[in-house]
């Protein structure tokens, strides 16, 4: 059964990510007999923004199978208009509740941001886009003082569901309606949990959503 609200997504995303840490997963809605129920029409209880690293398998780390998630993903969880429109798609013709950005410590795109800032050397190719996407959160964390990796990761995240929102207005809506939550997720390579680093609930209204991000300098 799909969870009807936020909340309810949420609690399935952590159990599943429980089972998965802890060594019982229970690989659910996996089986043929699902495949086929499913090929006619998909009814995902989450949007899972997250970054493309190959060992942030989301159907993984939260024990879920076909038709559970909603996966978008990008190097770094760079917001871009393919992106918006893949969420925008999600939460209004498949009435998904719950919006997750998955981010993860030590990830390469903020290292990469962080060494092309400190050498003033562009990476070469599309790989400048990526860099562009995430120095608006390595700005953010110099003005808070935070020089970790992970600590700028969990900006980086924070920043992500900020800019979804501000880029967003259908999104917005949505959580301004209550039909709709925004969390914030990083996750542990080595131990494999996850954790809420940023929450948007659902019902917030639009007047206390965060300020516009200019469209040039968004983060992902």
């Amino acid at each position: 059964m799909t969870p009807p609200n936020p909340g309810q997504a949420l609690a399935e995303l952590y159990a599943g990510n429980n089972r998965f840490v802890t060594g019982v997963p229970r690989h659910p809605n996996q089986d043929a007999g699902h495949r086929t129920a499913v090929a006619d029409g998909q009814h995902p209880f989450a949007v899972i923004v997250g970054c493309s690293d190959s060992r942030l398998a989301a159907e993984i780390i939260f024990d879920r199978g076909l038709g559970d998630l909603f996966v978008v993903r990008t190097a770094g969880h760079t917001v871009g208009p393919e992106v918006l429109g893949s969420v925008e798609y999600a939460v209004t013709v498949l009435g998904v509740p719950l919006v997750v950005v998955l981010g993860h410590d030590s990830c390469g795109a903020v290292q990469a941001a962080r060494e092309a800032t400190a050498t003033g050397t562009p990476p070469p190719g599309h790989l400048g886009a990526l860099v562009d996407a995430v120095v608006p959160s390595l700005r953010r964390a110099a003005r808070e003082g935070v020089a970790d990796v992970d600590g700028i990761v969990d900006i980086h995240i924070a920043q992500t569901v900020e800019a979804l929102l501000a880029r967003s207005a259908v999104l917005a809506e949505r959580v301004a309606a209550g039909r709709c939550g925004v969390v914030g997720m990083s996750y542990r390579l080595s131990a494999g949990a996850v954790r809420t680093v940023a929450e948007v609930a659902a019902g917030t209204p639009t007047t206390t959503m965060p300020n516009q991000v200019p469209p040039t300098a968004v983060s992902g």
